[in-house]
């Protein structure tokens, strides 16, 4: 596989990464679909394990989704624009931190802007506990199992 179509595969990746935080958009197939077209395209055992592992990974993600409390982003209180930071902040702080660092850069960019929103450490923290009931627990999960899949797949190119 060429540089190009692993760039292009990687911007599809990150396509989806950023469609988990839109709801509506499927951002778990496109990450899938990606790993499709690298798989297919690349044919290597590391590429269909890569798949497999994939595959295995997002269904079961779908199967626990009814398990987690539904998105209501309306009912938190915070912008949207705090929600769609917190999630670019996770899936910068799983590539800083790589795996425990989604958590910590979701918590800590919703912490950060509603800090500064709210103007106070209590509110922070308040508004915080508030979004992750109403939405950052089905958001971080299926973003996090998508950053995994990412990973794998950069793993795969990299050191594959």
């Amino acid at each position: 596989m060429s540089v190009w179509q692993l760039v292009a595969v990687g911007l599809v990746m990150l396509l989806g990464l950023l469609g988990v935080l839109v709801p509506g958009v499927p951002g778990q197939a496109i990450v899938w679909a990606a790993v499709l077209w690298w798989a297919l395209t690349d044919m290597t055992p590391v590429a269909w394990g890569v798949l497999i592992g994939a595959t295995a990974l997002l269904l079961l993600n779908q199967a626990l989704k009814p398990l987690l409390p539904p998105r209501r982003p309306h009912e938190t209180g915070a912008p949207r624009k705090t929600l769609t930071l917190g999630g670019i902040g996770a899936i910068v702080g799983f590539f800083v931190v790589p795996v425990i660092g989604a958590v910590a850069g979701y918590v800590g960019t919703v912490y950060g802007a509603e800090r500064l929103r709210l103007g106070s450490h209590g509110a922070g923290w308040t508004s915080v506990r508030s979004v992750m009931r109403a939405t950052g627990w089905s958001v971080l999960v299926e973003l996090f199992a998508c950053l995994l899949v990412t990973g794998a797949w950069l793993g795969a190119v990299i050191w594959g």
